[in-house]
């Protein structure tokens, strides 16, 4: 992120987003959010668009650094270290992060009628995606990009199903043994 101003207001945007939808995300709503003067996140985000960038870019850069450890798994048993890593991320992505998952599902559905936030949007999500083909590629996967992109989708579908879909947010435990039988079917019966 640019300044802790930046920062400032694209937290306050994802809070606004997480609890007011788009409609309720302007820049006057915004600079009370962020306890700013009248103005401010009009004199760092001009535009709604630019505003809408900018609240992506921070909701990449907190995605990132919450699922980093999922993407690092070291040791004789990657599946089984996967399995922890993946489980623990979507946890935080349904629990301490849910206000974020929601604010990035909003930005999500914007981007569908917006091309530029649609392109910022696609590369972060590729960028995901290349993580968990080199994680799939390290698990053994007979084909790690097709491989990789289905192990984002079901993230995605069970946050989803969470957050917005007529399911329930599942315990630790059950997403753990989801993300195992997940992988085992992906990987085969080797997998541990």
């Amino acid at each position: 992120m640019k300044s802790q101003r930046a920062e400032l207001v694209a937290d306050a945007a994802i809070g606004l987003l997480a609890d007011r939808g788009m409609r309720g995300l302007t820049h006057r709503a915004v600079d009370e959010a962020a306890g700013l003067p009248p103005g401010s996140t009009s004199n760092l985000a001009r535009t709604r668009s630019a505003l809408l960038e900018l609240t992506l870019a921070r909701l990449t850069e907190l995605e990132s650094a919450a699922l980093a450890p999922a993407f690092a798994p070291q040791g004789a048993e990657m599946v089984e270290t996967l399995v922890e890593l993946a489980a623990q991320a979507l946890w935080a992505q349904l629990t301490v992060g849910r206000r974020q998952t929601i604010a990035r599902y909003e930005l999500a559905f914007e981007a569908t009628r917006r091309p530029e936030l649609r392109t910022i949007y696609d590369r972060a999500g590729e960028r995901f995606r290349g993580l968990a083909v080199e994680l799939l590629s390290a698990a053994g996967s007979s084909d790690p990009v097709r491989h990789g992109r289905q192990f984002v989708a079901f993230g995605e579908g069970v946050m989803f199903d969470a957050l917005i879909g007529a399911g329930a947010e599942p315990a630790l435990d059950d997403l753990r043994l989801g993300v195992r039988e997940f992988l085992r079917g992906m990987l085969g019966e080797g997998a541990s």
